[in-house]
């Protein structure tokens, strides 16, 4: 797992925690499993699925009875992330506050991260604080 002892991989406002909950009670979900994924214009994009399962390789989040699994492979450009849920008159959903991303593109839906090499320096970095 990629992280540092002692701090969440991501956190969520009071709006995504009730989201989220909400979410997982109405069907019985394990949860909410976040990732990333290849494509848009910028690169990458975030993906979200009901999880039916935890998958032992996945980071845990839980709060307030919100519970957040990050896949593995995009533990290291999710952390340090604030996951909220925005409602607006023409749409709602969740939106990433994510410190790792470098740019994005003109409608939002895809992002760029910085280089993994710089990710990896600054979590080391980080760590040792």
């Amino acid at each position: 797992m990629f992280g540092i002892p002692g701090k969440q991989a991501v956190t969520m406002t009071p709006a995504a925690i009730r989201q989220i909950a909400k979410l997982m009670e109405k069907d019985g979900h394990q949860g909410l499993r976040i990732g990333v994924k290849k494509g848009g214009c910028a690169g990458m994009e975030y993906t979200m699925d009901f999880a039916e399962t935890v998958d032992p390789m996945d980071e845990i989040v839980e709060q307030d009875g919100a519970r957040v699994m990050i896949a593995p492979m995009a533990q290291m450009f999710l952390f340090g992330t604030e996951i909220d849920y925005e409602t607006s008159l023409l749409e709602s959903g969740f939106k990433f506050r994510n410190p790792n991303v470098e740019d994005a593109c003109g409608c939002g839906e895809s992002i760029k991260f910085k280089d993994v090499e710089g990710l990896s320096a600054e979590r080391e970095e980080a760590s040792k604080a």
